[in-house]
């Protein structure tokens, strides 16, 4: 007959421990790498619909929370059964993640002043100070340059651009790699703390010995109008003739910058011939290559820089394509500054205590 002598409890543990400092490194990269990558699949997903004609829609991640609860038990007893005497245990430990997402879509008066605004010059030349390409940043975001237009995103022979703003660009690249590109801003009487858009803009131009920069700086003062013996001029915004002294600036939209990039995307024939999208714009002159090179095809693409699907296909940025990761990853940049919600950034608590 079975029946129990002895049971001592020598140890029961239950409980909850801290695992947030054990966790923190690993979240805050898995994380960052997550708001990333959704955030360049957003966007690219907002550019294939512009060129279908599709509404975008953009939707931020406001907050994020990640809670761990670490729990262990352990239990000993002594039994018996009959003549003899056995331990008896058990021990288990049990981790649990519970995330919690919130995001909220971006909308009437931060959709307007977000997306529909002109990006201000005083925002975007000082990308160019930082070390960013200036001719892709102007590919991206500048619509003219006085009279010289950048191509449009209307589709078909409509927007190819003039040659001579492709021209302008390529040398603006070439002064600001020999040091001779300088941006400058200006602090205006009546300009507030709370309004950097009225500080005055200036963009200089040295001159150079070196023959083989003579002609580039003389090709460049004269397509911004500037007189030769100008180092220095005012940007403002605004198209057409300027005046002295100054360049018309005309820059785009957010939503501008991504139909841009929209209509470059070398989609299928019979997604143009059944009128479900526009031609693909053909640019001219020295610069023929889209500025962001996506790919269309109908089966999933493997390691990549970034894609998306859309209507049955995948559309795609190549891993090798520097280029074209670079004029994306600067779209980014441009959609970061183009948010103008006074609300705060994305919030990521980890709570991790028992």
């Amino acid at each position: 007959m079975r029946f129990l002598l002895l049971l001592p409890c020598l140890s029961v543990l239950q409980g909850c421990y801290e695992i947030g400092p054990t966790r923190l490194d690993r979240d805050q990269s898995d994380y960052s790498r997550a708001l990333t990558s959704s955030g360049k699949q957003q966007t690219l997903l907002n550019v294939v619909r512009l060129r279908y004609a599709d509404t975008p829609g953009f939707l931020d991640t406001t907050q994020l929370i990640s809670g761990y609860q670490l729990q262990r038990n352990l239990s000993v007893g002594i039994g018996t059964y009959s003549l003899a005497t056995r331990p008896y245990g058990g021990a288990g430990m049990q981790v649990q993640e519970s995330p919690t997402f919130t995001f909220q879509p971006i909308t009437g008066d931060a959709y307007a002043q977000s997306f529909l605004r002109p990006l201000p010059p005083g925002n975007l030349l000082p990308l160019a100070m930082g070390g960013l390409p200036i001719d892709v940043l102007f590919r991206l975001a500048v619509q003219s340059v006085n009279l010289i237009s950048n191509a449009g995103s209307l589709g078909g022979d409509v927007g190819r651009g003039s040659p001579a703003f492709f021209d302008l660009i390529y040398d603006l690249r070439l002064l600001q790699l020999a040091g001779l590109l300088g941006i400058q801003l200006e602090r205006s009487p009546t300009a507030t703390d709370k309004d950097g858009t009225a500080d005055r803009v200036f963009l200089s131009i040295a001159s150079s010995d070196d023959p083989a920069l003579v002609r580039v700086v003389h090709d460049t003062r004269r397509l911004l109008g500037m007189a030769q013996d100008d180092e220095r001029v005012e940007v403002v915004y605004g198209g057409g003739r300027p005046r002295r002294g100054q360049i018309q600036l005309l820059t785009r939209t957010v939503l501008g910058v991504l139909g841009q990039i929209a209509y470059q995307i070398d989609v299928p024939e019979e997604d143009i011939t059944s009128g479900r999208t526009r031609p693909t714009i053909k640019l001219v002159g020295r610069v023929t290559r889209p500025i962001v090179v996506i790919h269309v095809t109908k089966e999933q693409p493997g390691a990549v820089f970034s894609w998306t699907s859309y209507n049955h296909k995948f559309y795609w940025i190549a891993d090798e394509d520097f280029d074209s990761k670079l004029a994306f990853t600067m779209l980014q940049i441009l959609l970061e500054l183009s948010k103008t919600s006074k609300g705060p950034n994305t919030i990521v608590t980890i709570p991790a205590n028992g």
